[in-house]
């Protein structure tokens, strides 16, 4: 780093320059991963997002930029920073979160870039408790959180651009006990507050949040005297000094906090507040980093892959849909015929019929000759459904014997022109129809670049292929299109019909598995097959109810944005915020229904207890835990996906220390190969309350909890049945009122069991 006065100047230049070009901050791997993969399975709601945004600098001043430059002000008291995010559309929000750029993992800036994470929420959480125990209408608690969590854009800035540079500047803070400020102006010239109120402006971030980036290492109350609007710079100066002294993350100064009293006298709020601001302190840090995923263990090696692949998915998926929306365009000279056969479609007919109609059309409109439609079955019948039209229109429904490929590969996936005979002769074979072999075309029937039917013709002229092709293109597109949705619907039909039967006629508790004892006496309970029934059931719920959900809480919010009625408007506020939380509820609902694939590979199983026990300390807020663990010696390596087990077994652990209701009690854990070999056996034993049969039955039911109200959403040992479930393991439970609750599992020591 330069020392030289014109070396310093020299410096300073460039790194302006340098962070003037920077148009996101880095994210970490974990959070990254999180949003690619809901963005690419289409979970990703503004509800959900909002959660992820308020405990990540690098998404917060991505989002609160989008939304200030599309002119959503959230500096008033009448829209909030979530009103405004549930604005914008699916787009526009895919559209920010894929601009952030997500940081390598493993690399040498981790830890300091998780401790300024760290220091960055601290303040953000004191300076929204402040802003709501002091008397200045003027101020808004969210943009306190906004200020606060962005309050060292500057020093962000730098670690993006020189990340080595401001190593050694903090070491050298730490070693002087100086504020990272003077070392920073010793050797670059200009202070990080300088640069993130630079950033923090071109970013178009809101006034209040420049200023307190800017201000928050300055003598903010002679300042605020004459210039009131920095008041919001008070508030981040008290509640970085009451960060720094409650150990929380890293700042990167080691100076002394700023002095607290003087802060709180010009912002007439009491001693005792804060006193308890302080104390929550952690707390509130802690529920931040559960919603960003620092609790889980080996989160970034395990989000590497995902981040690239789900990157690279939704990359071709854009340039699908744009080349598709050109194509459209393009075609738009012919949508007469398309317009005729959508306004006459009815809402109760099924796949097939609508097939039917469409094939009549076809023929009429581009004057072919026989025609014959027809749609892949579903995997479980060996039959399709086809149409047949003959000359003059004459159209009838068959059924055919199907043979693999259904749909050939040529245009499984992509538009084409196909000789039919060459490809489906096993079909037009077994029609009672004469098509002329050198004549009869083949294309696919679209939807999301994958083929859900096929149509093949007799064209009266050889070169009406290449003359009609974006035509025929256009409008097989949007066949596919409706055909897909009728078969969708048929298939929420059917889901209807089982998810009645399985409500009316509930499956028997499953007896324990062979390889488990149990007395006779004592209520036993294993996870099986009912939860393939449940999580299906659980898909299929969530897809539902997402939607209308949605409406809800927009009306509902737009309502009450019109309304000046008080009473009415928090009638409104409450069906607002009650839609989002049932919305949160369905993501769980989701995350349980279709959980990531298991990655397996095998894995120590004392590793794996450690880990387990070291989440339970951290979910439990308990550092001693009473956790006996006696593995049997040499026992085999288990082939499962370690991070899902840990989690697993986390949450089994939790219930046992939480079982005690006074003093917490031992928790026994044994592990041993089974009697065959191929599996290893883990039994978790606590002498807590125990739960009796009915309890027992429900234990692992998704929002099942026998805790009183107030309790959290009773996700835990549903999610520990999945992802041992997933992992080809088995859950038993077996239980006592009074005398504790005993939770076997055994997971498989290779892969083909």
């Amino acid at each position: 780093m330069p020392d030289k006065p014109s070396d310093i100047i020299t410096a300073a230049r460039q790194v302006k320059r340098a962070i003037g070009r920077l148009d996101a901050l880095s994210t970490l791997p974990g959070v990254g991963a999180q949003l690619f993969t809901r963005l690419l399975r289409n979970q990703l709601s503004p509800s959900a997002l909002v959660d992820i945004v308020e405990s990540d600098p690098a998404l917060a001043a991505k989002i609160i930029s989008f939304i200030g430059r599309r002119n959503l002000d959230t500096t008033g008291a009448r829209v909030t920073f979530r009103q405004a995010l549930d604005k914008l559309t699916p787009d526009e929000i895919r559209d920010a979160v894929l601009s952030v750029k997500v940081a390598p993992p493993f690399g040498p800036d981790e830890s300091l870039r998780t401790g300024l994470l760290l220091h960055s929420l601290a303040v953000a959480c004191c300076a929204k408790g402040i802003a709501e125990n002091i008397a200045w209408p003027q101020i808004s608690p969210e943009m306190a959180y906004w200020a606060g969590l962005l309050h060292d854009l500057g020093k962000l800035a730098l670690l993006e651009v020189m990340p080595k540079s401001l190593a050694r500047i903090i070491e050298e803070a730490e070693s002087t006990e100086q504020s990272s400020c003077a070392i920073e102006q010793k050797h670059l010239g200009l202070e990080h507050t300088t640069l993130g109120s630079h950033l923090a402006q071109r970013w178009q971030l809101p006034e209040p949040v420049v200023l307190a980036i800017w201000l928050h290492h300055s003598d903010t109350v002679t300042i605020c005297r004459d210039m009131p609007e920095a008041s919001m710079a008070v508030i981040v100066q008290l509640a970085d000094s009451i960060a720094r002294q409650s150990g929380i993350g890293r700042s990167g100064s080691f100076d002394a906090p700023e002095p607290v009293q003087p802060l709180a006298e010009h912002l007439g709020i009491g001693v005792e507040l804060l006193q308890g601001i302080h104390q929550n302190l952690l707390t509130a840090v802690e529920e931040k980093t559960r919603v960003l995923g620092l609790d889980v263990p080996g989160a970034a090696s395990d989000y590497t892959e995902t981040v690239h692949t789900t990157a690279a998915q939704l990359a071709r998926q854009h340039a699908e849909l744009s080349e598709e929306n050109r194509r459209l365009q393009s075609a738009s000279s012919h949508l007469d015929f398309v317009a005729d056969f959508l306004t006459g479609l009815h809402s109760a007919a099924t796949a097939i019929e609508i097939a039917e109609d469409f094939a009549v059309r076809w023929q009429k409109f581009y004057q072919t000759g026989r025609v014959c439609l027809y749609l892949i079955p579903p995997a479980t019948s060996e039959t399709l459904e086809a149409v047949v039209v003959e000359d003059l229109s004459q159209s009838r429904i068959v059924s055919a014997s199907a043979e693999v490929p259904i749909i050939p590969n040529a245009i499984a996936n992509n538009f084409a022109i196909l000789n039919a005979y060459d490809h489906i002769s096993w079909l037009l074979d077994q029609l009672d129809v004469d098509f002329d072999v050198n004549r009869t075309k083949l294309v696919p029937l679209l939807s999301g670049g994958k083929a859900v039917g096929a149509i093949a013709f007799e064209l009266h002229y050889p070169g009406d292929d290449k003359l009609f092709e974006d035509r025929f293109k256009t409008s097989t597109s949007i066949a596919g299109i409706v055909l897909d949705m009728a078969l969708a619907q048929q298939g929420h039909q059917h889901f209807a019909e089982r998810f009645a039967r399985l409500i009316s006629k509930p499956k028997e508790v499953l007896r324990p598995a062979p390889e488990v004892e149990a007395p006779e006496e004592t209520p036993t309970y294993r996870v099986a097959d009912s939860l393939n029934a449940l999580a299906e059931m659980a898909a299929g719920a969530a897809h539902e109810l997402n939607n209308p959900l949605a409406v809800i809480s927009g009306r509902a919010q737009l309502l009450a944005e019109a309304q000046n009625d008080k009473e009415t408007k928090e009638i409104l506020k409450q069906i607002y915020e009650n839609a989002r939380e049932a919305s949160g509820i369905i993501e769980d609902l989701m995350s349980f229904a279709e959980p990531p694939k298991p990655r397996a590979a095998i894995t120590n199983v004392q590793k794996m207890l450690d880990e387990a026990i070291q989440l339970t300390s951290r979910k439990t807020s308990r550092e001693n835990l009473d956790i006996q663990v006696e593995p049997a010696e040499n026992i085999r390596g288990v082939f499962v996906d370690s991070a899902q087990i840990v989690s697993a077994l986390a949450n089994v652990l939790s219930n046992a220390v939480e079982s005690y209701s006074g003093q917490p009690g031992p928790v026994e854990i044994t592990a041993e190969e089974t009697e065959s070999g191929e599996r290893v056996r883990l039994t978790i034993k606590d002498r807590g309350c125990g739960m009796d049969a009915e309890t027992l039955k429900k234990a692992t039911q998704p929002f099942f909890s026998a805790k009183t109200a107030g309790r959290k959403r009773g996700m835990g040992l549903a999610y520990a049945a999945r992802f041992i479930q997933i992992n080809k393991g088995t859950l038993t439970i077996t239980s006592e009122p009074g005398h504790g609750t005993t939770v076997t599992i055994t997971l498989p020591v290779q892969e083909n069991l």
